[in-house]
């Protein structure tokens, strides 16, 4: 198992189910070059801007969105979010680097204040000393 997997079974494994389902998340405050990441990503989502958000990932990023196959890579990516985008507020609930990876877990809502809409994990590589995304996962705190 990868240290990231690890940490990431690690934290899940710290609450029971009961638990876990009524349990408010406080965001936390991420270092700087973190944080610039999330506010990259809101910025191009809220200007619909495509080839801002592929940028923000790895030549061989992926997005795994619900109900979608994997989008692989900045172009397939790219196509992914044309025409995609809308006011967007991103928040962290916990976050870990070790070298050059790492990852961000947090909640998303349209505006800073609202209730999530759902939730999200980015792992991250640093790329000649920028943080850039591997992969971005969501999904919605509501049931399809």
């Amino acid at each position: 198992m990868t240290p990231l997997l690890l940490i990431l079974s690690l934290f899940n494994a710290t609450q029971s189910p009961q638990d876990q389902a009524n349990t408010v998340v406080t965001p936390i405050t991420l270092p700087p070059p973190l944080a610039r990441v999330l506010t990259d990503y809101e910025n191009a989502w809220k200007a619909k801007d495509a080839d801002a958000l592929a940028n923000l990932f790895t030549e061989d990023g992926f997005v795994l969105t619900g109900g979608q196959p994997p989008a692989r890579g900045r172009d397939a990516i790219r196509s992914l979010y044309k025409g995609a985008g809308g006011p967007l507020s991103l928040h962290a609930f916990a976050y870990a680097t070790s070298g050059d990876v790492g990852y961000i877990i947090g909640g998303f809502s349209s505006e800073p204040g609202v209730a999530d809409r759902g939730k999200f994990t980015l792992t991250l590589r640093k790329v000649s000393g920028r943080w850039l995304i591997m992969s971005d996962m969501d999904n919605p705190n509501t049931r399809r």
